[in-house]
């Protein structure tokens, strides 16, 4: 009865985010999936690619106190040879395309928006992003490579109002390029966004509340840091991995798991990852838009 009943959960789940597909994804089965990903992302940073200087361990506490507890970068060395693959360079095109204070509406030119048909394509053209897609696929979720695409497109891209019902926001936006509401910075978990940042000297890396158990890339931090004035109490992100792990990673959990924490396994160590629905608005056939993904941390 009690698998009866988590089947037609699961099922009610995909359904109420606007997927009619009768099929269930079992938490066995995520984890599994999210393995296979780990280790088909070929373009996460090696050890020489990427270096980073993680300096000073915070406890919970501590995390509101704003306080400089590393006195040096985060990043001490990330290759150029690495920044140069496709799906990086197309993800490094999209960052700056974004008001990063809420409130201010997004302005959507034909070249940002090729900018997102490109990164979208190009995470599609690596194992992951295939892999991902052969498995939605199987359960039914998506009929075709297209229509999976398109609705990531929707999913990541689609504009939304998070203040004064301008069209101000994003899923990819708020995880990826990172905002300020409030007075605060809201969202970014993405370390190619950080690296960037604080090589532009926009971003004062403060220390770290949760460094992951993982001996390779990718790793998990918690991180506080300071964003050109505004502060981030705790910004959790994958370090070293892929724009299509990231993408691939956050996608299954919310497409899966959408509102709810997805637990992953990465290399043997359980992660979870919290994602959160757009409920205001939403698209095709009461679609959600994403409004937030990021690894969960202690």
């Amino acid at each position: 009865m009690m698998k009866i009943t988590l089947i037609l959960f699961l099922t009610i789940t995909l359904i109420s985010q606007g997927y009619s597909a009768l099929a269930s994804v079992s938490d066995a089965e995520i984890k599994s999936l999210s393995e296979t990903l780990y280790k088909l992302d070929h373009n996460r940073a090696t050890t020489s690619e990427l270096v980073i200087d993680p300096q000073t361990l915070i406890s919970s506490s501590e995390t509101g106190s704003r306080d400089d507890a590393s006195s040096r970068p985060l990043f001490k060395q990330v290759s150029s040879t690495l920044l140069s693959k496709p799906t990086y360079k197309a993800l490094l095109n999209l960052l700056d395309n974004y008001r990063r204070v809420t409130g201010e509406v997004e302005d959507v030119p034909s070249q940002e928006v090729q900018e997102q048909d490109t990164f979208l394509q190009q995470t599609m053209n690596t194992d992951v992003g295939r892999e991902l897609y052969n498995f939605l696929h199987s359960k039914g979720i998506y009929s075709s490579q297209s229509e999976f695409i398109q609705d990531l497109k929707m999913m990541w891209f689609g504009l939304y109002s998070r203040s004064s019902g301008k069209l101000d926001s994003s899923g990819f936006e708020h995880i990826f390029a990172g905002e300020i509401k409030g007075g605060k910075v809201s969202g970014f978990h993405n370390w190619l966004q950080l690296y960037l940042n604080e090589k532009q000297g926009l971003l004062n890396y403060y220390s770290h509340s949760f460094n992951g158990p993982w001996t390779t890339y990718p790793d998990v931090l918690g991180m506080q840091f300071e964003w050109d004035g505004y502060f981030k109490e705790v910004g959790s992100a994958f370090i070293g991995s892929s724009p299509e792990f990231d993408l691939a990673i956050y996608s299954l959990c919310y497409i899966t798991r959408p509102g709810k924490k997805c637990y992953v396994s990465l290399g043997g160590q359980t992660l979870g990852i919290q994602t959160y629905t757009w409920d205001n608005s939403s698209y095709g056939d009461g679609k959600k838009y994403i409004a937030s993904a990021y690894p969960a941390t202690p």
